[in-house]
């Protein structure tokens, strides 16, 4: 572990460059328009605001399933702007896109174009089209999957641009087909009434893809993939109205998050220096180059952030903690039992590296799983979650170590500065199982009774957000503009004390004096009542009038089916990695029920306590996904180690108190550290990142009580006490399989 001097010195520079360089970019960029920099980040339409687009339906009595399908489509077209893209019903025949972090409604309204009827018709249905009779389409924009251009740059022909077309079932049964009854005949592709294309069939094209060649540029072939995209949209869409609006909480909400966020890493650092001394001061260090560093990749990559994910960045300075503490626990320990801070600090990464791995492979594997199976934002909570795991494995492995090396190198060896733990007491945890198992059952018993409950006395079973059932919207034309500060100080407690209503969203268009207001489901009264409180001491422009209309959701069903299909997913992919890395699958599913039941805590919190269902009701389950196994991880790899020297003689029970015991510490300051970040957010936060704070905080409380009290006693119980008695019987296997061998190999 000694360094050269030479070595010392260019690790040092290194580290103080990471440091200076890593905080100069975040806050100014990388070039002059600061690309890289935190100023840089793409911001949801929470903090930024954006464009919103409506659309209405052409067609006369559309069904409900339309709507719906159209909707998801529209949403998969906007997620290449954003993840964070909302797209929600509007009234019975109108369709609301709202897209974050763009300026310029023309050049949105061009890209997606005007959705309209695709067909694709043979000669005799073009005759008929163009004579304005009638005719039967081969296919229609249903049958159509999806469109890209493409450069295919290994192509002879003069021209190497095409689109290659991906058609539904039902549609790839209809086009090989088409196909065939055309051979060496031209297929029209009709969109909204004009010919956007007449390719010639080549050949009997099956298999469910399809490619038009020969294109005369990418543009074109692009133009051409939108327009098909765009058509297979089951409803034609007409445009009525396109703004540019202001941030829905203004900079406010901005500026708290960044206050709490500064004051939690302040205290989470004193935490760690006071509880860890040299090992704290490192943890500080690494923690700033995680925070600069994070900020730095969200502006690269270009992701979307909202004040959820804001407050997830947030909360993953305190996640990042975690590795440090299973390392300097480790350390401690090592220290404890007799060796040198040198040795011990070796020993410390060595045995803590399979724990730290493992606990963050499993949070990242639910994360690529978020990222493939889900839709809008949690598209972007999976790809923000994914950065700060491995900017976290990389600071806590690698960064940590080094300049933990060059504090010991530069002479700071003095056990007094490390720390030493001797683990004397036992308590048996193994022994109150009954009463945590019952407790549990109790509290997630209750949370069912209280929605059953809320649903019989006429309320929802969950105090579901606009996000999830839609409301009210109420634009108002006012004779002044009002800053984003006025609103929500002024207009909003107005709102709500005249309807008798808590949650208020607001949307100011840009540059303008209008507003609209989005509420829960008002009634008649209740719309009047609020309208003549807030005209009354806001005055509207002369001549126009208050608008008022119901939307939909702004989650959809095909958002909430997604999430609850990813989760389940990643949870099995999560028990089939933690038993290939167990070889155990009673590991497996302690883990897997283990986090279930802290998800069931947490929406028994939601239930009882009424604390509004929204879109950060989905970040905060999949937050607590990710982060609950971490611990439960740490305590199996004990478990895992320990059983390395098991026989029939081990007492199984306190082997696995023991393991409890030693982690205790770690389990407690790594929750702590959590905690103390989202407290800041709790107390100085706003009120939409409270509503995400306070769940999460019942979430990591949750996650420590059941990594602590319920999963290795349910590993236990699943037949983990039979482990040392089997441990013992292949031992003795192996012996005689030995004592068979000849000492040359051969059979005795």
């Amino acid at each position: 572990m000694k360094y050269s001097k030479a070595k010392k010195i260019v690790y040092s520079i290194v580290i103080l460059a990471m440091i200076i360089g890593f905080t100069l970019i975040s806050v100014f960029g990388i070039d002059e328009n600061g690309s890289g920099s935190a100023k840089d980040i793409n911001l949801g339409l929470d903090l930024a605001g954006g464009v919103s687009i409506t659309y209405e339906i052409q067609e006369d009595n559309p069904s409900s399933q339309d709507i719906k399908d159209t909707i998801a489509k529209l949403e998969k077209r906007v997620e290449g702007k954003s993840t964070e893209s909302q797209v929600y019903e509007a009234g019975d025949k109108r369709i609301t896109v709202e897209i974050p972090g763009v300026t310029d409604a023309n050049a949105i309204l061009e890209e997606l174009g005007t959705p309209g009827s695709l067909e694709f018709l043979d000669s005799t249905g073009y005759t008929a089209w163009s004579k304005g009779e009638e005719y039967t389409p081969l296919l229609t924009g249903s049958d159509v999957k999806g469109a890209q251009a493409y450069t295919d740059t290994s192509s002879s022909s003069s021209t190497s641009f095409g689109v290659q077309l991906t058609f539904t079932d039902d549609g790839a049964a209809k086009f090989e087909q088409a196909t065939r009854d055309n051979l060496n005949k031209i297929i029209y592709i009709v969109y909204d009434g004009q010919v956007i294309s007449y390719p010639t069939v080549e050949s009997v094209i099956s298999g469910g893809t399809a490619s038009i060649t020969n294109m005369e540029s990418f543009e074109s072939a692009d133009n051409l993939a939108v327009f098909i995209r765009i058509g297979s949209i089951p409803l034609t869409l007409n445009e009525v109205s396109s703004n540019v609006v202001a941030a829905q909480l203004g900079h406010n909400a901005i500026r708290t998050s960044v206050i709490a966020a500064a004051i939690g890493l302040i205290v989470l650092c004193i935490f760690m220096i006071v509880s860890y001394r040299i090992p704290g001061v490192v943890a500080t260090l690494a923690l700033w180059i995680y925070t600069a560093l994070v900020l730095v990749l969200v502006s690269v990559y270009d992701i979307t952030l909202t004040l959820p994910g804001l407050a997830g960045i947030i909360l993953g300075i305190g996640m990042a903690v975690d590795a440090n503490v299973v390392i300097y626990s480790r350390i401690r320990e090592e220290i404890g039992a007799g060796r040198s801070v040198e040795s011990a600090i070796q020993a410390g990464y060595s045995k803590a590296t399979s724990a730290i791995v493992d606990g963050n492979i499993t949070t990242l594997i639910a994360a690529v799983v978020l990222y493939i199976f889900g839709t809008g934002p949690i598209k972007g909570f999976a790809m923000t979650l994914a950065l700060g795991i491995v900017v976290s494995m990389f600071t806590a492995l690698v960064i940590t170590r080094v300049i933990m090396k060059l504090f010991y190198n530069f002479g700071i060896t003095d056990v007094k500065w490390y720390g030493r733990t001797i683990h004397t007491k036992k308590f048996n945890f193994l022994g109150i199982r009954k009463w945590c198992f019952i407790g549990s059952a109790v509290v997630i018993l209750a949370g069912f009774i209280g929605m059953a409950g809320f649903k019989a006395s006429g309320n929802r079973a969950l105090n579901y957000s606009l996000e999830f059932v839609g409301g009210t919207t109420t634009t108002y034309t006012f004779q002044q503009e009002y800053s984003q500060e006025q609103i929500e100080n002024e207009i909003i407690p107005v709102i709500r004390q005249a309807a008798g209503i808590t949650e208020v969203q607001q949307q100011k268009v840009k540059d303008s004096t209008k507003v609209t207001f989005k509420t829960t489901d008002l009634t008649l009264d209740q719309r009047e009542a609020a309208e003549e409180a807030v005209k009354a001491k806001f005055p509207i422009q002369d001549g126009t009038i208050v608008e008022s209309d119901t939307i939909g959701s702004s989650v959809s069903a095909t958002m909430k089916q997604s999430a609850f299909i990813s989760v389940i997913i990643a949870t099995i992919c999560m028990l089939i990695y933690i038993f290939i890395r167990f070889r155990d699958i009673k590991f497996a599913l302690a883990a897997v029920i283990a986090l279930v039941h802290d998800c069931l805590v947490v929406l028994a919190f939601y239930a009882l306590a009424r604390v509004q269902v929204g879109t950060t009701f989905i970040a905060c389950m999949l937050t607590i996904v990710g982060y609950s196994i971490n611990s439960t991880i740490v305590i199996f790899d004990r478990i895992r180690e320990s059983l390395k020297n098991a026989n029939r003689k081990t007492n199984i029970a306190e082997l696995v108190n023991e393991a409890i015991g030693n982690t205790f510490t770690r389990t407690f300051n790594s929750s702590l550290t959590t905690f103390i970040m989202l407290l800041s957010l709790f107390i100085f936060g706003v009120t939409s990142v409270r509503e995400f704070a306070l769940p999460l905080m019942v979430g990591v409380i949750a996650g420590a009580y059941s990594s602590v009290c319920i999963t290795s006693a349910l590993w236990y119980v699943l037949g983990g006490k039979k482990i040392g008695a089997q441990a013992e019987e292949a031992a003795k296997e192996e012996k005689k399989k030995k004592a068979a061998i000849g000492e040359d190999g051969s059979q005795v």
